[in-house]
């Protein structure tokens, strides 16, 4: 009888033990995984941040590089610019020999210093405004030049659209690429804005998402050797 006791209570002591080891082993899984999930947010960011370092500020658009949480605000000689939405998308998209890599996503509102007002009246006569802006990366894989426009064409959810003439950056992204070399910038759209011709003049809506149309992909020779893509990016 005491032999059987010791027996049950040896076999509880193991079923013990095994269930807290698989505890301990789901804990440092959890906390493997979680680790693994911030190392993969800190390389990204870095990748961003060496990208962005790269890139020289525009010349007519308000230095946004430091805003990466929603409501913060940087002000410059070229306006006031407050951060309504991001998404660090970091997705490469493969279009012919063209490597598109949408780096991140902003939604930024705008008040343009009183020097800058006259480049903005030709989309917007608003004093303050929003506008979404993507920053890209495209490589030409190739080692033969070719054209192309990362963004040919924009739409939004509220039903506002855009031609690449509406880009209020014009940091010389489309057209030539030469062979096995880089581009990278900002493109940047006022929406929500009646004067823009896009807008009829109602409530504003949230941006909750945007897809863009890239250009067809052109030889040095003008002719075409991959079709264009669309690309959906969401809040």
């Amino acid at each position: 009888m005491k032999q059987s006791l010791n027996l049950l209570l040896l076999i509880l002591l193991l079923v013990g033990c095994s269930a807290n080891a698989a505890t301990v082993n789901n804990e440092k899984n959890t906390v493997d995984n979680t680790k693994a999930e911030e190392t993969l947010k800190e390389t990204n960011k870095s990748e961003n941040q060496e990208t962005n370092e790269k890139y020289q500020p525009n010349p007519q658009v308000t230095d946004d590089q430091s805003l990466l949480k929603v409501g913060q605000t940087y002000s410059d000689a070229k306006g006031e610019a407050t951060l309504k939405a991001i998404n660090q998308v970091n997705q490469t998209y493969k279009v012919g020999p063209i490597e598109l890599t949408v780096k991140e996503m902003k939604l930024i509102h705008l008040r343009p210093d009183y020097s800058m007002i006259d480049y903005f009246h030709v989309l917007t006569h608003e004093e303050g405004f929003d506008f979404v802006k993507v920053f890209v990366e495209v490589k030409n894989t190739t080692s033969e030049k070719v054209n192309f426009a990362p963004i040919a064409l924009l739409k939004t959810n509220s039903g506002e659209t855009f031609d690449w003439e509406k880009d209020i950056y014009l940091d010389e992204l489309n057209g030539e690429i030469a062979g096995n070399s880089t581009k990278s910038g900002n493109l940047g759209f006022i929406v929500n804005a009646s004067e823009s011709g896009t807008h009829n003049g109602g409530d504003t809506k949230n941006i909750e998402w945007i897809e863009i149309t890239t250009s067809d992909v052109f030889d040095k020779e003008g002719k075409k050797i991959n079709e264009s893509e669309k690309i959906k990016i969401e809040f």
